[in-house]
């Protein structure tokens, strides 16, 4: 059910439109050497093939998983002996008939740097025309060198009624079913759903579902009962070691910062559904407890840190509970960056600034010679004040009267707001 014409692909309209750049490009045979970036199934391979059926060049494919520096050698010959003009025509003759070579690498993020760099020159002489695939960031993957030279291009899942689009063909079409099979409304709107966007899995389930109905009472129909006996769990889309995993967390710290209670817990429950290190996700809530709840609730680090201990202890599933109740106190809880702010502030003064020696009525004085020598001098011992609290410089002269911390109005905070002015009255 592959694709073999724009005209047939599902998906990406901003690529495959008949006035997009993208397909004006390959159909005027000016496409360079490009990226194309999506997650599984939404037609990178498929778009690829596309091109070099349009643009009528040699096409030459690897899989980065299997192939070495060999295999690219070996093609990289075979296309400098197709590029060569046939009759004497010079290379750069428009009537010269050597053929262009297209080098499709899918899932290019597995190529080493070593790899990325053995290809390099003959992208960058024209030798070949690169199409690479993946579906990680090629901003880490793909050697920058190699990206300059290529134009990324952005796939995306594909929307429900595209993939609505790949089944009702697939059902009909004579590379597929071949109208053998009846589907109900409720069965291929279910199997909509379980694609989550990836045109080869909605295929896939297809497949499974027609082969579970043959054996069925009623042999050519798709019913609900058998897409759910077929299948049996949706597929996740997450990739724990990829981008989706820094997209995700991010989604869940900012939805707790925005006290957005039920997005919180539902980012959550993407990551624990995906297969995410339940312990990384207790380390992350409670840098969430430390950086925007802070002194507006000094309760939410100590029951972040209850949380990750439960997990430690219960381990999964039982000790999700504990991660979704500490997500949402968080999400509930009063905010205050303050102190991150304000170590941020200390933090910069210590790095930026000259490292001054302790005030000397500050330092210890464990020994005569350093008594003798002043140290601890002058010292104020707070307890002997009115209220612990005494009026002395605590900073190195350099940074007299320097104010990292200022707290909010929020919370528990608003009490240390008012705590100074209250001593004052006292």
């Amino acid at each position: 059910m592959r694709p073999r014409t724009f005209e047939e692909f599902f998906g990406q309209p901003h690529l495959v439109a008949p006035n997009a750049a993208f397909r004006k490009a390959v159909e005027s045979n000016r496409m360079g050497s490009i990226i194309l970036w999506g997650p599984p199934g939404v037609g990178k391979t498929t778009l690829a093939e596309i091109v070099a059926n349009v643009s009528e060049a040699a096409f030459e494919r690897v899989s980065a998983v299997s192939a070495g520096v060999a295999d690219l050698r070996k093609i990289v010959e075979d296309a400098k002996r197709r590029k060569k003009p046939v009759g004497g025509a010079s290379l750069f003759s428009s009537e010269g008939d050597g053929k262009r070579t297209i080098l499709f690498i899918d899932e290019i993020h597995r190529f080493n740097k070593g790899q990325q760099d053995a290809i390099l020159p003959f992208v960058e002489d024209g030798t070949v025309t690169l199409i690479g695939a993946t579906t990680e960031n090629p901003s880490f993957e793909v050697n920058a060198a190699l990206l300059s030279r290529s134009r990324v291009y952005v796939l995306n899942a594909l929307e429900n009624d595209e993939i609505l689009g790949v089944l009702e063909r697939a059902l009909e079409d004579e590379r597929g079913l071949n109208g053998q099979f009846q589907i109900d409304t409720d069965a291929i709107t279910a199997l909509v759903n379980l694609a989550n966007g990836d045109a080869r899995s909605s295929l896939n389930m297809l497949e499974l579902c027609a082969t579970v109905a043959s054996a069925s009472a009623t042999p050519t129909v798709i019913s609900l009962e058998i897409v759910k006996s077929a299948i049996q769990q949706r597929s996740i889309l997450y990739d724990k070691d990829g981008e989706q995993h820094y997209d995700l967390i991010s989604a869940l710290h900012k939805c707790v910062r925005d006290s957005d209670v039920d997005a919180s817990l539902y980012w959550l429950a993407r990551m624990l559904e995906g297969g995410e290190d339940p312990l990384y996700l207790a380390r992350r809530i409670v840098r969430m407890a430390t950086e925007d709840i802070g002194l507006a609730d000094p309760r939410a680090l100590p029951l972040t840190i209850a949380a990750q201990q439960a997990v430690h202890f219960l381990g999964m599933p039982e000790g999700a509970l504990a991660l979704a109740e500490a997500v949402a106190y968080l999400a509930l809880s009063p905010k205050s960056n303050a102190v991150y702010v304000a170590f941020g502030k200390a933090m910069a003064d210590v790095k930026e600034t000259r490292n001054d020696p302790v005030p000397i009525h500050l330092r210890n004085a464990p020994t005569g010679l350093m008594k003798d020598l002043g140290y601890g001098k002058g010292y104020k011992y707070a307890h002997d004040y009115q209220n612990a609290q005494v009026d002395q410089e605590h900073l190195p002269e350099a940074l007299r009267g320097r104010v990292y911390y200022e707290p909010t109005d929020r919370g528990f905070e608003a009490k240390l707001v008012r705590r100074p002015k209250d001593l004052e009255k006292e």
